[in-house]
């Protein structure tokens, strides 16, 4: 499955993004989906995954409340809503598919991915 993010940009500290994760595919929705981020000379690091029917969540411990992940199968789309950012939070945003339909942070498990969005945050 051929996978875009969108909804990057710069945002203050303290402020909120939402990005998006399209597919054309149908199958989209047989797919569970997890978000992923990469700051510049660090490792890729897991943030949220979602089930196939979106009832199933799953999040790393630095999240703290500030990120929820859901998704639209009408609009086949997933969606990262990030609350409170800080600086830290300043990374390349990839979202990626597992036909498998697990949740969970393993970057292996997932089959397709997107090109990135960048997200950057002002002090």
């Amino acid at each position: 499955v051929r996978l875009v993010e969108s909804g990057g940009g710069l945002v203050q500290a303290g402020g909120s993004l939402r990005l998006s994760c399209t597919a054309s595919e149908r199958t989209f929705s047989t797919y569970s989906v997890g978000w992923f981020r990469q700051a510049s000379g660090e490792d890729l690091d897991f943030v949220a995954a979602i089930s196939r029917g979106g009832d199933g969540t799953y999040y790393a411990d630095f999240v703290k409340g500030r990120i929820t992940i859901s998704r639209d199968h009408a609009k086949n789309a997933v969606y990262l809503q990030m609350n409170s950012l800080n600086p830290e939070d300043t990374a390349t945003y990839y979202c990626a598919a597992d036909d498998a339909g697990r949740v969970a942070g393993m970057k292996e498990y997932y089959d397709s991915w997107g090109q990135g969005a960048q997200v950057t945050v002002s002090s």
